[in-house]
């Protein structure tokens, strides 16, 4: 019997999971893919918004605010990759110039910090490719760009290496209430739990509705996005977006924590919730719409293209409560953007729920609270000559574009939560970001994966279960005698 299980592992399930880890509580956490983050955590633009944009009194606005906040600490201890480079929101009109007087007031009643409009000359000041149509900014210089699916992944293995059970491979297929628990079920297996914490993205509304009777609806939102090479790094130094409208905070363009250059997202709606394709329309709208705030974006440096989904829900704010129908059943739902900002505090609220409603919480004595990673990228290069000292593998590069070596592929394997496909490796290392995206280095990441995992090359996969490199030898060698 456990005490808590957590349905899904992005950035809401892994950190609810670590911060139940810090108690002395039974936790299992439930996630449908191959690993942590592959839903819309892997897919989003990776902003961590200050909080001026939400209606203050919401909870988006509340947990924005204190989540971005929080999660600057959590980065800290957890060695995940991040730059405060500030925001801009951008004026190119009297009636933009009015919406950024509207969301400076947000700001402040959030209680946003340093925020402030500054104007024409300040902007291209600071941004000189901006277009010269620019009249006016509000300019947030606590916003961020985060790595999200590293923040995911360090979250879980934390909570792993504090006694927090992840299954992985593991999708929801039933829920069953008792009278005092719950039984959930799996394709392989079954399991007790006295709690349930909904955070299923996309899925949440599926999973509610298994056990609790219907209260909202999640209608996915797709947003397609450019990645431009590390190259076109000085393009823009801020994160910078046009006036929000009614469908999002529409189409940006911002460095990313690993120096590339990201565009998007344009918004569709009514979207399946495991449509991930790109498309011509798609991409086009993301450039057409970009182009008011730089029309000279070099395309031919785009080096990827890739879709998320929004959690769009029937409910105007995050849904952050108990099922109305079902006791002890605690749902995570309807958490678009700002949810990667505000995580850390969906977190902390989730277990103020469940002491409101009977969990008791004992701290643990004895807590690891830290995490550090090896990047040789990142290293000075007397600090890498005594890692390679330690270590040969660290110099034996096998990802050219960003700098990644065999050691540091090797560390990833051994940490909780090992990787089992060439995805799982570039989230965790970023061997295959690069140009090429894996076309060099792919085969010898493979080579690695099957010999430190003992796993035959054949069960190494791209993405997810399914996505074959290697399908078997195409002619045995001929042996000789």
């Amino acid at each position: 019997m456990y005490d808590i299980i957590v349905i899904g592992c992005g950035v809401i399930g892994s950190n609810v999971a670590y911060e139940l880890s810090k108690y002395h509580l039974k936790v299992l956490v439930l996630e449908k893919e191959i690993d942590v983050a592959d839903g819309t955590t892997k897919a989003n633009s990776g902003i961590l918004h200050s909080g001026y944009d939400p209606e203050p009194g919401t909870l988006m606005a509340k947990l924005n605010v204190e989540g971005s906040r929080r999660i600057k600490d959590i980065v800290k201890k957890l060695d995940v990759q991040y730059n405060e480079c500030g925001s801009l929101v951008l004026a190119f009109n009297e009636e933009d110039e009015k919406t950024l007087e509207k969301l400076l007031d947000n700001g402040i009643k959030n209680g946003v910090e340093n925020l402030k409009i500054i104007d024409k000359l300040d902007v291209e000041r600071i941004e000189p490719n901006i277009n010269k149509t620019v009249t006016k900014a509000l300019f947030s210089p606590g916003a961020g760009v985060i790595d999200p699916w590293e923040l995911c992944i360090a979250m879980s293995q934390v909570a792993v290496s504090n006694g927090v059970e992840i299954k992985l491979d593991s999708e929801v297929t039933s829920i069953e209430k008792l009278s005092d628990n719950f039984i959930v079920k799996t394709k392989d297996n079954s399991y007790s739990s006295k709690y349930i914490v909904n955070a299923a993205g996309v899925n949440s509304d599926k999973v509610h509705n298994m056990v609790c009777e219907k209260e909202f609806e999640i209608l996915p939102s797709k947003g397609q996005y450019y990645i431009l090479d590390k190259s076109q790094k000085d393009l823009v130094k801020h994160v910078l977006f046009q006036c929000p409208s009614k469908v999002g905070k529409g189409v940006l363009i911002a460095p990313t924590a690993h120096n590339n250059i990201i565009i998007g997202p344009n918004a569709e709606s009514n979207s399946l919730v495991d449509d991930k394709s790109t498309t011509f329309e798609g991409l086009n709208e993301v450039k057409d719409k970009v182009s008011k705030t730089i029309s000279n974006v070099p395309y031919w440096e785009n080096i990827n293209n890739f879709s998320g989904l929004r959690a769009n829900s029937t409910e105007s704010d995050f849904i952050i409560r108990e099922s109305k129908s079902c006791k002890n059943f605690i749902d995570l739902a309807g958490i678009k953007s700002p949810g990667l900002a505000s995580c850390a505090a969906i977190g902390l609220m989730c277990l103020d729920i469940l002491k409101e409603i009977g969990v008791t919480f004992v701290k643990k004595d004895r807590y690891n609270d830290s995490r550090k990673v090896i990047r040789i990228k990142h290293l000075s290069p007397e600090e890498r000559a005594e890692k390679i000292k330690e270590n040969p593998l660290y110099g034996n590069i096998i990802c050219r574009c960003i700098t990644v070596s065999e050691g540091e592929i090797i560390d990833s394997l051994k940490m909780p939560l090992p990787p089992r496909t060439l995805g799982a490796v570039k989230k965790r290392t970023g061997a295959g970001m690069g140009r090429c995206l894996g076309g060099f280095c792919g085969p010898k990441v493979l080579e690695i994966i099957s010999r430190e995992l003992n796993i035959p090359p054949e069960e190494v996969y791209n993405t997810n279960f399914g996505s074959y490199i290697i399908t078997g030898k195409t002619k045995e060698e001929e042996q000789i005698s």
